[in-house]
């Protein structure tokens, strides 16, 4: 076994230094995509682990008609893309002339948006019966905050859930 000699401490807190300054991108996701102004995160605290496959409908109130975006978490818990999906879109336009997500949020008035989590699904494929069936998470987004992001963690149980503003 070689012998650690004086340099090798150095060289190791030199690599970490450059690590710290340039963070790992997240999984799935390259350094030059743009992630959307709304994501999520949900978290399975009776597995301590993401919850992944559990279906996820963003949608504006403030809009009429409101407008809605669907999306799936990742196999790390995430939403990191939306798709239009409001009944405007799949009824009178095709979905290539929908505004994108960046678009709606952009506009300058405060929004109302909620995010619906489909939990009865989730816990239903691994054979556990859920208190919430949905988990519905509703927010403001004022016009001068329009340049933020705005990231919605939730910690999810069977029988419990919750949820904060993250970054």
């Amino acid at each position: 076994m070689p012998t650690p000699t004086s340099t090798q401490p150095a060289q190791r807190l030199e690599a970490l230094s450059h690590q710290l300054d340039h963070p790992i991108p997240e999984r799935g996701m390259m350094s030059t995509d743009k992630r959307p102004p709304i994501t999520c995160h949900i978290l399975d605290t009776s597995l301590g682990r993401p919850a992944a496959n559990i279906p996820v409908l963003l949608t504006l109130h403030s809009a009429a008609p409101d407008l809605s975006f669907r999306s799936t978490t990742n196999g790390d818990g995430r939403v990191t893309a939306w798709s239009p999906s409001s009944p405007s879109s799949s009824q009178s336009q095709p979905p290539s002339s929908s505004p994108s997500l960046e678009e709606v949020f952009q506009r300058k008035e405060d929004q109302r948006w909620s995010l619906l989590f489909d939990t009865e699904s989730y816990f239903g494929a691994r054979g556990i019966e859920t208190f919430f069936p949905e988990v519905q998470v509703r927010f403001l987004v004022r016009g001068g905050q329009k340049e933020e992001h705005f990231h919605v963690p939730v910690l999810l149980g069977p029988f419990g859930w919750s949820t904060y503003r993250g970054s």
